[in-house]
């Protein structure tokens, strides 16, 4: 019996003349699924399998199908003659462009069982000098197969061995999905020993020694596997005291390791080939001089058994030596052994004279983790779930490891600097004064300790519109607020939004205390105000978009109360900070909205009342000649009093202003000092320290009326409900519920809650679905409005705030806090109603 040893993700060609039995091969040894016939796709292009003329669209449509299941990861046996090498080639280079081995089997009967069968077949017309010339070609190509391109190939002879035969799928040796950790992942090694031996011991590894001293193993007591991202040679000053140590681990199954380039530039020189003994090679050469024989052949035989990457824990993290691509993840082909070894470069060099790599973590969106080393970097970072541990030990820097899963770097000190670098370790970064477009332009995946997010390019260029060329100065945007989500869709009758829906969306989050804010219906304002003019100028005050609100003088003279309003009520030195970022409305709503109120609300209002009066007029003369108008006149005189109660909404949110005269500013929420955020305090701080600076400066402060809301006590959720109703009954637009525990607050699962939901009056919602949005018909209409991506936008836009709050007093680099809150204007692109 043979066994046939087929990789699980392989590209396979069946070869044989018609008759040899591969179909019936196929259906013995794979599922249905994982079978391309080219008598199938000759049916489906030209309604007849045996339509040779269709051949060449047949093969173009299966060469389709099996790159389609090869890139999603899938099996694929290819069923035909494949006789000719141009058929054969063309299987090759499907399974070359999806980093697949090619397999043929070869199935070889003698041509009169072949003959027998096929002339038994009714649907076959195929001639015995075809068949022989069949059999000629079949001779010709078994000696050709593996310089084909072929990687494996079996060949069965004879009925017996077919039949007899048993295909083994095996996996590939980068699949180790099995071993799920917890590891311990070190970075490039480059012969630093000493090093070596201080990070395994701090990381808790127990250090074993030969009769020499020599380390020779290392276990963890707890059970860790240490992950070698290969460069474990040359520059250093032991690199073969390096190699027996990870060669120990290895062999004892305390470790895996992947290889680096400078492994492979090793073997290669070890095996006799004409290498140049540059970058360190000449010392490790050298230095392996000194070893015995037999140590030397051992590192040459585990160096080549390296395998370019691992995929571990399941497929959720791959090691690689320069990191991979997503599509590269589990495959096998000198494509990916090369990338895992070297990357990619642009084409171009440095300063320096070494190639510019091509930055291909900024692009990387898969959702294993990806850790890699050589290129070595100060400091490692997380860029698109992709981190380098490769920190420059032989360059006297560091030599770190990561911990997975639980993502904590550790890391020792290296104890000189070992080897000059070509480019400097610690390069000049860019000032923090410095922006780059490439920061924030082009689709970009960011990682943050709330969450990822991914920004498409055209929302990132529609955001560098905005802050391009009307946002305030990037260094002093350190925040913008989220969008708010709406509540459930209200199954009162009457009702599009009620308390009703708000409280349980709280409740079903299991929420149990919430606060009720009066929503004030002006425009949202971020105040940063300093004591003293610092690096902020003396602050800004900004929309929701980042643009200036008023721009100078007014902007000063609004800073220059809120300042004053601070000093009295003594918050400067009771929150020990400098500088206060406020969340704050300000009102009214007509002194920063006034043209948006002429052009989109009072147009609709003026032509309602211009000509529903005059229409009413035309309908009572028509009843009065005895028309059957009654009932038109009763939809008329609705329409006009729906234009009326539009018109009285967006009525009651206009008022004069003349400078700040007229203009009160509404604070619901102190985010930061200088050098702490304060999104983990209630909301009953929050607000009392806005009630604080509103008895300081009643003249410019308006307070923010609330209930406080336990929602299993129904006497206080009923009170709540007719406290929003008298507040929207007399003008109001509403209030937003929050969370009590404060603008950080998690569910019980630990994931952010909606920061507030708003809860709008029904009048008020005139002004948004329009005058008539309460007829029955379209309010049923209304209901059926989809809340989720407006939820999810909401979300991820609070998440990037608490970000940027996290950055700004981190006092990060101004890049870093930048592209969060870009992220956040580059949200306000999604294509979501406006409306809700």
């Amino acid at each position: 019996m043979s066994i046939l040893d087929i990789p699980e993700l392989a590209l396979v060609a069946l070869v044989g003349v018609s008759g040899s039995g591969k179909s019936t091969f196929a259906a013995r040894h794979f599922a249905p699924s994982q079978v391309l016939a080219s008598d199938a796709f000759r049916a489906m292009v030209a309604d007849d399998e045996n339509d040779q003329s269709a051949s060449a669209d047949a093969f173009g449509a299966l060469h389709h199908v099996a790159g389609v299941r090869l890139r999603r990861g899938r099996l694929t046996v290819v069923d035909a003659t494949n006789l000719q090498p141009h058929a054969r080639a063309g299987l090759v280079r499907v399974a070359r462009e999806h980093d697949v081995l090619p397999v043929a089997i070869v199935l070889d009967v003698p041509e009169a069982v072949a003959w027998e069968r096929t002339r038994s077949r009714a649907d076959r017309t195929l001639g015995r000098q075809v068949l022989a010339r069949m059999q000629r070609d079949l001779r010709r190509s078994s000696g050709h197969l593996e310089r084909e391109g072929f990687r494996r190939v079996h060949v069965l002879r004879g009925v017996e061995e077919i039949d007899a035969a048993q295909v083994r799928l095996e996996k590939l040796y980068n699949d180790r999905r099995e071993l799920t950790g917890p590891f311990d992942i070190v970075g490039d090694v480059h012969g630093c020993r000493a090093e070596l031996e201080a990070l395994l011991t701090r990381l808790g590894f127990v250090l074993h020694r030969d009769d020499a001293g020599r380390p020779v193993d290392a276990v963890h007591p707890a059970g860790r596997t240490a992950v070698f991202v290969g460069d474990l040679v040359d520059r250093g000053p032991d690199s073969p005291g390096v190699l027996r140590l990870v060669m120990g681990m290895v062999a004892a199954g305390h470790a895996i390791c992947v290889p680096g380039n400078h492994e492979h530039k090793l073997l290669r020189k070890l095996r006799g080939q004409d290498v140049r003994l540059t970058h360190g090679l000449a010392e490790t050469m050298d230095q392996l001089a000194a070893e015995d024989p037999t140590f030397v052949a051992g590192v040459a035989t585990f160096i080549d058994g390296l395998v370019s990457h691992f995929v571990l824990d399941g497929g959720r993290l791959v090691v690689a030596h320069a990191g991979l691509k997503e599509a590269y993840h589990g495959r096998a082909s000198g494509r990916v052994r090369s990338f895992a070894l070297w990357g990619e470069t642009t084409g171009e060099t440095d300063e320096y004279g070494l190639p510019v790599r091509y930055p291909w973590a900024r692009d990387y969106r898969g959702a294993a983790t990806v850790v890699y080393g050589h290129t070595p970097t100060p400091t490692p970072e997380w860029v698109n779930n992709t981190i380098c541990v490769d920190t420059g030990c032989v360059f006297g820097g560091r030599l770190t490891a990561l911990r997975y899963p639980e993502r904590e770097l550790v890391a020792v000190d290296a104890q000189r600097e070992w080897y000059a670098p070509a480019r400097p370790l610690f390069a000049p970064t860019r000032p923090d004064t410095v922006l780059d477009l490439a920061d924030v332009t082009g689709r970009r995946h960011l990682e943050h300790a709330y969450g990822t997010l991914t920004v498409p390019a055209e929302n990132a260029a529609a955001a560098l519109e905005v802050m391009s060329r009307f946002a305030v100065d990037p260094a002093r945007l350190v925040w913008l607020p989220p969008t708010m989500a709406p509540c459930s869709t209200s199954t009162v009758p009457g009702f599009l939004e009620h308390p009703t829906q708000a409280f349980e969306d709280y409740r079903s989050a299991g929420v149990q205390r919430v606060v009720c804010e009066e929503k004030h219906m002006g425009s949202r304002a971020v105040v940063l105000v300093e004591r003293e003019p610092g690096r902020f100028g003396g602050g800004v005050v900004h929309t929701r978009t980042g643009r200036p609100f008023f721009g100078p003088p007014l902007d000063g003279e609004l800073l220059d109360r809120v300042r004053a309003a601070v000093g009295a009520a003594g918050l400067w030195d009771e929150l020990g900070t400098d500088r206060l970022l406020l969340d704050c409305e300000l009102l009214p709503w007509s002194a920063k909205a006034t043209g948006l109120i002429r052009e989109q609300y009072a147009g609709v209002g003026a032509a309602g009342r211009a000509a529903l009066p005059a229409a009413l007029a035309a309908l009572d003369s028509a009843a009065a000649r005895g028309l059957p108008v009654a009932a038109l006149r009763d939809r008329m005189a609705a329409r006009q009093a729906e234009v009326d109660g539009y018109s009285a909404a967006y009525r009651a949110y206009v008022a004069p202003t003349e400078g700040l005269r007229g203009v009160t500013l509404a604070p619901f929420a102190v985010l930061a000092g200088a050098t702490v955020t304060f999104t983990d305090r209630d909301h009953g701080w929050h607000l009392s320290l806005a009630d604080r600076l509103c008895a300081a400066d009643p003249e410019f402060f308006t307070p923010t009326r609330r209930q406080v809301v336990e929602l299993d006590d129904e006497a206080a959720v009923a009170a709540a409900i007719g406290w929003w109703s008298t507040l929207t009954a007399a003008g109001g637009e509403g209030m937003v519920v929050k969370p009590y525990a404060g603008p950080a607050a998690r569910s019980a699962r630990g994931s952010l809650l909606q920061p507030g939901i708003k809860c709008r009056g029904r009048e008020y919602l005139r002004i948004i679905y329009g005058p008539g949005y309460t007829d029955p018909a379209q309010l049923t209409a209304l209901r059926r409005r989809s809340l989720g991506r407006k939820r999810g936008l909401a979300l991820r836009e609070h998440a990037l705030g608490l970000a940027a709050l996290d950055a700004y007093v981190a006092d990060a680099p101004l890049w870093r806090r930048h592209e969060l809150v870009f992220a956040i204007l580059a949200c306000e692109s999604e294509p979501v109603d406006p409306r809700l």
